[in-house]
């Protein structure tokens, strides 16, 4: 591993003052031409039946994802990521009964091709979730395997007898994804129990099975040949085989991709690993792009305990990991996705902790996914359906998109200001978004930049350069609710040029002024 060279962070020295303010977002220079190439640029996720209905049923739709794709583009977004589109029981459909088609609530196959088409006209590429680890016990595969042990369907699942006794003394969880402490459920006269990783309704798949890895492969080619999807965002990928085979889940997904580059030679692959870099830098092999939970928890714990000197540092610590195993990998970086406290409900509604987060994420390495909503400030605590709760386009007498699927009990006008009402507001969370990504769109350094940690006296400030092709930019924000002032040294001297500010954030000579919760960026 890559040991990060803490003999080249800049010194800064920082004394603390009392006061701060918030004021709208600024950018006072004009910004480059556009620098980022998706899959390096920003992608948003989407729950379809939460975004935009369009037929007036209460469930969020295809056509309703379609109708949008202006508002997508406007925001900068390079790319979408579907939450589960194909036919499935549950609201939230990850246990797929058909892996060839698409809900019907949601739309038909033509409905998605015209969205695909739309999408791809605005230059947005589709990732759509491909959740192979398990199906849903209503696929036929599964209810062919239940009722009849000698179906050629049974060894696509995993089976054992009731008294085996790995299938007794369960009663603790095997991963941070996953509550589930009974991982074998019974089917109703057997002897037979089968394994479910997350509950009986997802019976997991059994990848030692060549013909099912054949039909996995199937599946895939299907979406990105026949129906045209740029990629996938791969659902409990470190679940493959059970967690005492790690090996055997690096190498199914090297399989994976090589089987999946055969039909589309640039086909994006975006895993979901729940855990530390060091168990998640092997899987960067098969999926060269990975969600950085690691990183999403940190930022968190930095605005709750108002510490975020170690950031930086953090970072390019995880990044060595990644690039010891694979130097081409993607950094999909999160601030929360459907399965997380919303970002605005972690930091107990305040929207200047909310903004810090946004201007975190857009800065720091990697390429960021937003979940739908964080842009306007929607909140939401776990249970999960409280964190997929309807978005918010207009005033609700105006709001003809707006979903009714549930009723929303974080995210109402009382707690969210609409889409239409925020973007007359130079001040809101949604044009704070839009200035942060056209920056970090418009910038070489931001987009693809190395970070250089910068060593501060203060433990609230987070500072780092970021550098690439001839650009760099210098980062401060501030995590805490007290301001301070930093004199800049001889070696920084130069970046004198603000690119960038919040909260009223300023340079005065070789003086930054950095109010609670507020950024500056500078460049020479």
């Amino acid at each position: 591993m890559k040991k990060l060279n803490l003999h080249r962070l800049l010194p800064i020295t920082a004394l603390c003052v009392a006061a701060a303010c918030s004021a709208p977002v600024k950018t006072t220079t004009q910004p480059e031409a556009k620098a980022s190439e998706w899959p390096r640029g920003v992608s948003y996720e989407i729950f379809v039946q939460s975004f935009c209905d369009s037929d007036n049923d209460g469930i969020g739709d295809i056509k309703g994802m379609t109708s949008k794709l202006d508002y997508l583009d406007e925001l900068g977004v390079e790319a979408v990521w579907l939450m589960p589109i194909s036919p499935s029981p549950s609201y939230h459909k990850y246990d797929v009964t058909d892996y060839y088609a698409i809900h019907p609530n949601y739309g038909t196959m033509d409905d998605f091709k015209a969205f695909l088409a739309e999408a791809h006209k605005r230059g947005i590429k589709v990732v759509v979730d491909l959740v192979l680890n398990h199906s849903g016990n209503g696929h036929p595969w599964f209810k062919e395997a239940a009722a009849n042990p000698n179906s050629p369907y049974r060894d696509y699942y995993v089976w054992a007898h009731k008294d085996d006794p790995k299938t007794k003394g369960e009663g603790k969880t095997t991963g941070a994804d996953s509550f589930n402490v009974n991982h074998w459920h019974s089917v109703p006269g057997s002897d037979y129990k089968y394994f479910g990783y997350f509950w009986g309704g997802m019976p997991d798949l059994n990848f030692d099975n060549p013909k099912l890895r054949e039909e996995t492969y199937k599946i895939g080619r299907y979406w990105l040949q026949e129906i045209g999807v740029d990629g996938f965002r791969l659902d409990a990928a470190r679940h493959i085989f059970p967690d005492d085979r790690e090996e055997d889940n690096h190498k199914f997904w090297e399989e994976f991709i090589t089987e999946m580059r055969k039909v589309k030679p640039d086909v994006y692959l975006v895993g979901e690993v729940w855990a530390e870099a060091k168990t998640v830098a092997p899987y960067t092999k098969g999926l060269p792009a990975l969600f950085n939970f690691e990183m999403s928890w940190a930022i968190l714990k930095a605005l709750q305990q108002g510490q975020g000197d170690s950031l930086a540092i953090k970072h390019a610590n995880i990044l060595d990991i990644y690039d010891d195993v694979n130097p081409d990998f993607v950094d999909a970086t999160i601030l929360s996705n459907h399965d997380q406290n919303r970002i605005m409900s972690e930091v107990n509604g305040d929207m200047n902790k909310a903004k810090l987060a946004a201007a975190l994420l857009f800065t720091l390495p990697g390429s960021p996914y937003i979940y739908y909503g964080e842009e306007i400030g929607m909140k939401g605590k776990k249970p999960d359906e409280q964190i997929r709760e309807p978005f918010l386009w207009d005033v609700q007498e105006k709001d003809e998109c707006r979903t009714s699927w549930m009723v929303p009990v974080n995210s109402t006008e009382q707690t969210v200001t609409p889409v239409a009402v925020q973007a007359s507001d130079k001040a809101s969370i949604l044009n704070h978004y839009k200035t942060l990504i056209s920056l970090r769109n418009n910038s070489r350094a931001l987009t693809y930049g190395k970070i250089e940690p910068v060593r501060l006296d203060n433990k609230a400030i987070s500072a780092f350069t970021r550098s690439h092709a001839g650009e760099t930019v210098l980062v401060l924000h501030n995590v805490s609710g007290t301001a301070a002032s930093i004199s800049l040294p001889a070696n920084l001297a130069n970046y004198k040029k603000t690119l960038f500010t919040n909260n009223n954030a300023v340079l005065d000579k070789n003086t930054i002024q950095l109010p609670a919760y507020s950024t500056i960026i500078l460049k020479p």
